[in-house]
């Protein structure tokens, strides 16, 4: 089997903007020379983004500026951000190595708001699901009812994302039913409100690195232990101080709240999901970041190795090499289908820049459906019908692109998508040069 890195941020942002650099956050250099080997995907969590009821529709159209800040970070080394679902103000963001796209399959995002009763987003969790090497992987980010006082109510916001997230793959149509499982957020677990303490004493324990003795009475590790919610992950003893509440702009608890581990990352593995093969979580780290200051919080950082099957990339739809395409024209792309693969009536190609850092950022769309043409197929008596089926050609004619009279290259990028928005992209072109007709 081979190993496929995976690195996680989550980070209560406090409805603040990234103000501060965020190499650090994603343990990388300011310099890309100065990488050292780089994770295969980034799950980035984020709690209390900036948020108005107001302005819930350009939330849903655009990227949130924690969002844009890591994705400039990141495309400078060749990620691509896969998936973003955002829900009030929790986003989760999943970025891969664009070497891994055509390996990322069956794609699906799903949420559940608690706050209010289920009525409002302002807690709750968003979720993306996803297989890749042969394997099925499910990242969770929650925010749930804060408060010392509020255990019982944690238990149950955790009780019921279970319950009502459902997605729409066959046999993963649940978060734990997937070979791995990563839950991330502000999970707003405190110190049990029988260690009476107050914050001040709690405080000096920290200094004192007494954070053992602390954590034995941490609500979140309780309630694992006696089964009541988050008893199906596992999660690495925090080897770092409280991470809630600081005072903004500083490395100072706040003791109007007691400090506590609020931001956590857990994980389960199946491990016996497939015969004579084990599947295996290894965890390098789990730390806070205390330079970080924009919030009462601290961000939370993990990075593991996981175990998946060895690759197997393919080109389910392969584009005809294409010389050119004309600026202000309209252009035509042939392509074939190599393998017997589900159809669905929202199937589209999109035309991309060739360094597109993003699969929402598409220039033009068609939806094959509605625009495909097959072209006649030569008759060949040696070809069975299934065969000549997989390798029919297909032709698509998109419209003028609004780029003006110069751009860089594009690209193609076929996705098939389900009637319940489970997306994968089947097929990538080569890029693509735009030329003026009289520079033909």
């Amino acid at each position: 089997m081979d190993n496929l890195r995976l690195y996680f941020v989550t980070y209560n942002v406090g409805t603040s903007i990234p103000e501060q650099d965020l190499h650090d956050l994603l343990s990388l250099s300011q310099n890309v020379k100065n990488d050292k080997t780089l994770p295969d995907i980034y799950i980035i969590s984020l709690q209390e983004v900036k948020a108005k009821p107001t302005n819930m529709l350009m939330d849903a159209l655009f990227d949130d500026p924690w969002t844009n800040a890591c994705r400039t970070i990141l495309e400078e080394r060749d990620y691509v951000k896969m998936k973003t679902i955002r829900l009030q103000g929790l986003v989760l963001s999943v970025y891969c190595l664009r070497k891994h796209l055509l390996n990322v399959r069956e794609v699906e995002s799903e949420y559940t708001r608690t706050g209010l009763s289920g009525m409002w987003g302002n807690k709750g969790a968003v979720s993306i699901r996803l297989s890749t090497y042969g394997c099925s992987l499910c990242f969770v980010n929650s925010h749930l009812t804060a408060h010392d006082d509020g255990l019982d109510d944690r238990v149950k916001d955790y009780n019921y994302i279970i319950e009502d997230h459902k997605f729409h793959v066959p046999e993963h149509t649940q978060i734990f039913f997937h070979d791995y499982v990563f839950w991330m957020g502000d999970l707003n677990f405190r110190l049990l409100e029988e260690f009476d303490r107050n914050p001040e004493e709690i405080e000096r324990s920290i200094k004192k690195g007494e954070l053992l003795h602390l954590f034995e009475h941490d609500q979140l590790r309780n309630v694992m232990v006696t089964g009541k919610a988050f008893s199906e992950l596992t999660e690495k003893t925090p080897d770092f101080p409280p991470t809630f509440k600081f005072e903004v702009g500083s490395a100072e608890y706040d003791h109007k709240r007691r400090p506590a581990w609020t931001d956590r990352i857990l994980y389960r593995v199946n491990s016996n999901n497939y015969e004579n093969v084990t599947l295996k979580v290894d965890q390098k780290s789990y730390r806070s970041h205390s330079a970080y200051s924009l919030s009462d919080h601290k961000p939370v950082t993990a990075d593991f190795v996981i175990k998946v099957f060895a690759d197997t990339a393919e080109h389910s739809i392969q584009f005809e090499k294409i010389p050119f395409w004309y600026l202000e024209e309209e252009n035509t792309v042939v392509y074939k289908i190599t393998r017997d693969i589900p159809k669905y009536k929202d199937d589209w190609i999109g035309v991309f820049k060739d360094k597109f850092s993003s699969l929402d950022d598409y220039i033009v769309y068609e939806y094959v459906n509605k625009s495909a043409s097959p072209l006649p197929t030569p008759r060949n008596p040696q070809h069975n019908n299934s065969e000549t089926l997989n390798n029919r050609k297909y032709t698509l004619t998109f419209p003028e692109l609004p780029l003006g009279r110069s751009a860089p290259p594009v690209r193609l990028i076929y996705f098939s998508l389900s009637e319940d928005n489970v997306q994968t992209v089947l097929g990538i072109s080569e890029p693509i040069p735009l030329v003026k007709k009289q520079d033909e």
